[in-house]
């Protein structure tokens, strides 16, 4: 089964290659694209009346707020504090805006209602951040600089790996400790266990700029792939980089 939809703004892409024994049907796939479709309006920061906005405004306090958005925003605080302020959703001037932790999150549950419904080798691509199961499959890295390029490509068998870069929508990431776009890096790929880490981490470590390298290499489970600002390649050791095939 293949199914393509734009949601939260970027294309959503999903490939079942084995259905297992569950009970997966076309069904399940209506399902996830609806909890995408569900996120959007609830977590959306350019939607006044989403979870996010109503809670910005005052409307609803902590203790008012879902429990899915509960989370989100411990996780961003989680990263926050980890990155020395570096990371930051509530940026002075600007609007409540979690989508760096809610795209992951969100992608990530999507990926768990097909392995629960018994999906056992599929791919799931949201605007180039990418779950899999099953594989193994082989993900390209585009290059920051030159879209018709790939830079590197891996093999993934279960797992993630999400990408935070200026070639999409500019210099979009700041760096929350001066509220200046971060500068250092062109990209940074994180590979981990779950789209929500990868996702998380590669836009953390954007926002440290190259000091971000070596903090996402060592958070637990995640392997790097950057590309600085002088154009240099810097790659951790366990990066699965796919081996050339004749």
């Amino acid at each position: 089964m293949h199914r393509v939809e734009h949601v939260m703004g970027f294309p959503v892409s999903l490939r079942v290659d084995d259905e297992g024994d569950g009970d997966f049907s076309e069904e399940t796939a209506d399902a996830l694209f609806a909890w995408l479709r569900e996120v959007d309006a609830r977590f959306s920061p350019f939607r006044p009346d989403s979870e996010v906005c109503r809670h910005d405004r005052g409307e609803l306090q902590l203790g008012d707020l879902s429990a899915d958005l509960t989370e989100v925003l411990d996780l961003c605080e989680q990263y926050r504090v980890a990155t020395g302020g570096a990371f930051d959703v509530r940026l002075p001037g600007r609007p409540l805006d979690p989508c760096a932790v809610v795209k992951g999150w969100s992608v990530q549950r999507a990926a768990e209602l097909l392995t629960a419904a018994g999906a056992r080798r599929f791919i799931l691509n949201a605007g180039g951040d990418v779950v899999v199961s099953g594989g193994p499959w082989r993900v390209g890295i585009r290059h920051p600089e030159q879209a018709d390029q790939l830079c590197t490509v891996l093999e993934l068998t279960d797992g993630a790996v999400a990408t935070s870069a200026r070639y999409e929508r500019g210099d979009h990431i700041l760096d929350g400790r001066t509220g200046t776009p971060a500068t250092g890096l062109l990209s940074i790929s994180v590979v981990s266990p779950t789209l929500t880490q990868a996702d998380a981490t590669a836009t953390a470590a954007f926002a440290l700029g190259p000091e971000g390298v070596d903090w996402a290499a060592s958070r637990p489970g995640c392997e790097v792939f950057a590309v600085d600002g002088e154009r240099r390649v810097r790659r951790t050791a366990g990066f699965p980089v796919a081996t050339a095939t004749a």
